[in-house]
């Protein structure tokens, strides 16, 4: 709040700064002394008068403000006084006009999709990025060193994609994410049947112990992982299910109970185009516990390829969009809204 009072000991006080000199006869120390005592208790009653007249926003931080206002007036005698006072009235009192620039449109540059990649990659949309020959070849490269970090069941279908690709260097970068995804299953599966023979020595044949159950379930899922990485192809795929078959079927002897392991065999039955066995493998599934929610898509999908259209029906109107992964969403509700 304005205190004109210490405007008006400001200037009271200053004046006797200037006329002290002369009541002491000039030059003497003390006469010195005295104006730089009124004078610098001039300056700060001239500080905390126009700290108030500046504008909040520039009035901070106050501390610092004020000191600076009392250091111009101190420093330069009489001329520091009055531009003091003269800037914080300016300050207050001349508002420059805002203008406000106004455009009738705006044009918006031509975007280019590829050119928006640069370190990072998203899987949404990957595979035509990587088919689009217009995007520059290091950019499509980095996008496939990016496909290091996703999931086989992701990289491996893109992967196969770019070995049609005209660019041989792309080709060879695909052919050798490939080659390392198998080898590193493979050598996995060359461990546990390690492990498998180490177990059955150990425990025997007639009754497989723990350890030999564990490695069984091991190589199933193994082999799985090729089937479900899409990257066992031809005679290789027909392989690596009848093998996982075979280590499914081996634990299910000694545990019948176990639901998932079901659900497996029925999904490696259902890739042999085994139906009957396979829905009979889904069902037992479904008895053991399993969440139905988890069973009814390949139990919908066996019917529709055994053309039983109306069983297909009725096993989608028991799935919720609401509750299914992403890519079931859409199947469901065109199902469920009749097309």
């Amino acid at each position: 709040m304005l205190n004109s009072k210490l405007g008006f000991s400001a200037v009271i006080m200053e004046l006797s700064a200037w006329s002290g000199p002369v009541l002491l006869h000039g030059h003497s120390d003390t006469a010195l002394a005295s104006y730089l005592l009124l004078h610098a208790g001039a300056s700060t009653l001239l500080a905390l008068f126009a700290l108030p007249l500046l504008p909040k926003e520039q009035a901070q931080p106050r501390t610092a403000m004020l000191s600076l206002m009392v250091l111009c007036s101190y420093a330069v005698p009489l001329v520091g006084f009055v531009g003091v006072l003269a800037a914080a009235l300016v300050l207050r009192y001349h508002r420059p006009a805002q203008t406000v620039a106004m455009f009738e449109s705006l044009q918006l540059p031509e975007f280019d999709q590829h050119q928006r990649i640069t370190g990072a990659f998203r899987q949404t949309g990957l595979g035509s990025f990587l088919g689009n020959r217009d995007v520059p070849m290091t950019s499509r490269m980095r996008a496939m060193v990016s496909l290091q970090h996703v999931s086989g069941r992701v990289a491996s279908p893109l992967l196969r994609n770019v070995l049609n690709d005209p660019s041989e260097d792309l080709r060879l970068l695909a052919y050798g994410m490939l080659d390392g995804l198998e080898q590193r299953i493979s050598r996995a599966v060359d461990e546990e049947l390690q492990a498998l023979r180490t177990a059955r020595a150990r425990e025997g044949t007639a009754r497989p112990g723990p350890r030999t159950l564990k490695a069984v379930q091991h190589l199933s899922d193994l082999y799985w992982e090729f089937i479900y990485q899409d990257l066992a192809q031809g005679d290789l795929r027909d392989y690596a299910i009848a093998q996982s078959l075979h280590y499914c079927d081996e634990v299910l002897k000694i545990q019948p109970q176990n639901a998932p392991l079901w659900l497996r065999k029925g999904r490696l039955l259902h890739s042999l185009r085994r139906f009957d066995e396979a829905a009979l493998a889904y069902q037992r599934s479904v008895k053991l516990g399993l969440p139905a929610t988890r069973v009814l898509p390949y139990q919908a999908e066996l019917s529709f390829e055994r053309r039983d259209i109306v069983r297909t029906y009725l096993l989608i109107q028991q799935l919720d969009a609401a509750d299914s992964v992403p890519r079931l969403r859409p199947i469901i509700d065109y199902w469920k809204t009749g097309g």
